[in-house]
């Protein structure tokens, strides 16, 4: 066998390896601090700017920068956006499915009535849904976990 033939080999070989392999991003993850999302979205104002590990299936990616990808938890219908600014770290679109621990800080990002409106707007165009901005009479608060430290596991 030639050498580069043999090299192509050992790729192929390797290659599934790698890519079922654990990622790591920034920091490494605290379980010791895990806190189910069902738990966390019931009383979020309990865990606002305090350091806790959160587990999840991730549901989406951002597709542009891979800067968010959302978690969902089997027993509930509870999801959580973990965001990073853009290229501190890159989550792959090819996460989706996967299982992720993520620590870090939990915030909130209170949107006035005509940010709301524009929001959820803006959500119903992507599902192709119908939308009546007056149909929206309060603002909404969303919850996002800030991570410095982020594991991604194929699921389980």
């Amino acid at each position: 066998m030639r050498f580069n033939q043999l090299i192509l080999l050992a790729a192929l070989f390797i290659s599934p390896l790698a890519y079922s392999a654990d990622s790591l991003f920034g920091e490494p993850v605290d379980l010791n601090i895990l806190v189910p999302i069902s738990t966390l979205m019931a009383s979020p104002h309990d865990y606002l700017g305090k350091e806790l590990t959160v587990e999840g299936t991730i549901v989406s990616v951002c597709s542009k920068r891979g800067c968010w990808m959302e978690l969902a938890t089997d027993d509930s219908f509870d999801r959580l956006r973990v965001k990073v600014r853009d290229g501190e770290m890159v989550f792959p679109i090819s996460a989706r499915g996967k299982k992720a621990y993520a620590t870090g800080a939990l915030e909130a990002i209170k949107l006035d009535l005509e940010q709301t409106r524009a929001y959820l707007g803006h959500q119903a165009q992507q599902h192709n849904k119908p939308f009546d901005p007056e149909s929206v009479t309060q603002a909404v608060t969303f919850y996002q976990l800030h991570p410095y430290g982020v594991e991604i596991r194929d699921a389980e």
